[in-house]
């Protein structure tokens, strides 16, 4: 069994969508970055496309051009963070609707719905997006959004994203948005499921250099885009053009690096999936993953972004960690350098307690970003580390 095949023509849109040199005058190939913050108008009033660069800026339009023809979206919008671009997904919401959250997303996500969101009024309840039962009868009158991740963030659970669509849109008036951070548009595209909104941490996988700090969302609906652009130019959480500029660059070499990160991803997972230290590895390419068969199904591949449960706890996980060469201890995902964290302790500290308990976000859960270094070099680089921590 293998994933869906990737259709071709992914990388030309990647390099030419939203980029043609003709809509310059000095027609370079490259789009330059537009720094300016206003405008000239010929007459009060009457401007030739941009007034105010929160409002429009033209390195921002070509981004965001791109990002949707990559989601085979009509529209796409960036925001200054993908937490800007959640913010704004909530500020379409009324004080007394609620939302139903999957229950393993990233800290940050979860922190905004529990400490902001609630004290605007909106209510949250969050369940396993896996298990349809359970998410069918948290369903209220009031709900307005169904907010997912597929994979989760850490656990890697797949939720069935287009059964999720067909229940949400059958029950009544909901808004389904998929969190695609871990897979970008080049391994999964939820709008082709049935998805109503892609959102994006462009920070990761999309930029892949670890150098901005960007967040994004394509759709299809254009009553959904003239929502959120109005959000985005009246809440104001826009990025610079400088780190659309660079994240425009990036992704003209998406489609190499997934693959990249795919290829050396499975081979470690295989390793760690052998090696007597490790009780458990959390990949959806590996037979062993409980939702294998769904992986399969809806996406075209997977990235390098997975976790694992190490034998012991809090000792040997500092131990692993602390032993790591080529493995940066740090936060984030994505970029085209290797990461290790601790969830329980990192990312997802912010999430309460029993929560993680009842989820399974121990002390001994590794969460690992397979950069593009040589991947023989990685494995080697696990096997001193974990040789250490079983020494504790």
């Amino acid at each position: 069994m293998s994933f869906k095949v990737q259709p071709k023509g992914f990388a030309t849109k990647s390099i030419h969508a939203g980029q043609d040199p003709e809509q310059w005058k000095s027609a370079c190939v490259i789009p330059p970055i537009t720094l300016s913050t206003n405008y000239k108008q010929d007459e009060p009033g009457k401007h030739r496309g941009f007034e105010y660069s929160r409002s429009g800026n033209p390195t921002r339009n070509v981004l965001e051009k791109c990002l949707a023809a990559l989601d085979n979206a009509k529209y796409g919008l960036t925001f200054s963070s993908g937490l800007g671009a959640t913010t704004t997904v909530l500020t379409m919401l009324n004080s007394g609707d609620h939302i139903i959250m999957g229950d393993d997303v990233y800290g940050g996500t979860n922190r905004l719905i529990r400490q902001v969101a609630t004290r605007l009024g909106i209510t949250a309840s969050f369940v396993d997006a896996t298990n349809l039962d359970k998410l069918k009868a948290a369903f209220k009158p009031e709900t307005k959004l169904v907010w997912i991740e597929s994979p989760t963030n850490p656990l890697i659970k797949v939720a069935d994203i287009e059964a999720i669509t067909k229940l949400s849109h059958s029950i009544g008036n909901v808004i389904v948005a998929v969190d695609n951070t871990f897979l970008t548009s080049y391994f999964q595209r939820p709008l082709e499921l049935g998805a109503d909104l892609v959102c994006y941490s462009l920070t990761k996988y999309m930029n892949g250099h670890t150098d901005v700090v960007m967040g994004g969302i394509t759709m299809n609906c254009e009553n959904l885009y003239g929502r959120l652009k109005f959000l985005q130019n009246a809440v104001g959480i826009i990025p610079s053009p400088f780190d659309c500029y660079q994240v425009n660059r990036s992704l003209k070499t998406l489609s190499l690096r997934m693959e990249q990160h795919q290829k050396s991803a499975i081979k470690i997972a295989k390793f760690l999936e052998s090696h007597q230290f490790v009780e458990k590895v959390l990949h959806p390419g590996l037979e062993s993953h409980p939702h294998h068969a769904i992986a399969l199904k809806q996406t075209y591949g997977y990235s390098g972004v997975f976790s694992f449960y190490i034998k012991g706890s809090l000792k040997q996980s500092t131990a692993f960690l602390k032993a790591l060469k080529y493995f940066t201890l740090a936060e984030s995902l994505g970029g085209y350098e290797s990461l290790a964290e601790l969830p329980s302790i990192m990312t997802h500290a912010s999430v309460p307690v029993e929560d993680r308990k009842t989820l399974g976000i121990t002390d001994a859960l590794v969460r690992l970003s397979i950069g593009l270094e040589d991947a023989d070099d990685l494995i080697k680089d696990l096997e001193n580390a974990l040789d250490a921590a079983a020494k504790v």
